[in-house]
């Protein structure tokens, strides 16, 4: 009789055991399934003359020339993914669908957005200096 409530309480630590066991078995089947390859680079070399204190808007970032400073910001709203347009006159990026509306450096002004757009390096090579913007 003793025997039987023995077996009782080994079964629910069995159980625990067996279920630990099989998640740490599972743990690198859902690693491998849950893994992207990394996106490689895109760097895209910018015809065209940005002027100081200028912008030169491409499809994917707008290209801003301030003082001896040189920077790209997406043009992809980071609320649903629209075309963002830049409106010169009030210095702003604004989203067409939603009306996002965007810093030039890339900070939300006011929503539906929450995030602030990505920021894109930018490299001048060769001479006379050619511009080169990475996208990640």
């Amino acid at each position: 009789m003793n025997n039987g409530n023995h077996r009782q309480a080994a079964n629910p630590a069995r159980r625990l055991i067996l279920l630990l066991g099989s998640l740490l078995l599972l743990y690198p089947l859902i690693r491998f399934i849950r893994f992207r390859v990394p996106r490689k680079p895109k760097i895209i070399e910018v015809s065209g003359t940005v002027k100081q204190d200028g912008q030169l808007l491409k499809q994917d970032f707008v290209l801003f020339s301030r003082e001896d400073e040189i920077w790209a910001v997406s043009r992809i709203c980071t609320h649903l993914g629209c075309r963002l347009n830049y409106k010169e006159r009030e210095g702003y990026l604004e989203c067409p669908c939603h009306q996002s509306r965007f810093s030039i450096h890339g900070e939300v002004l006011n929503g539906p957005a929450q995030q602030h757009l990505p920021l894109y390096q930018v490299e001048q090579k060769g001479a006379p200096p050619a511009l080169f913007v990475t996208i990640k």
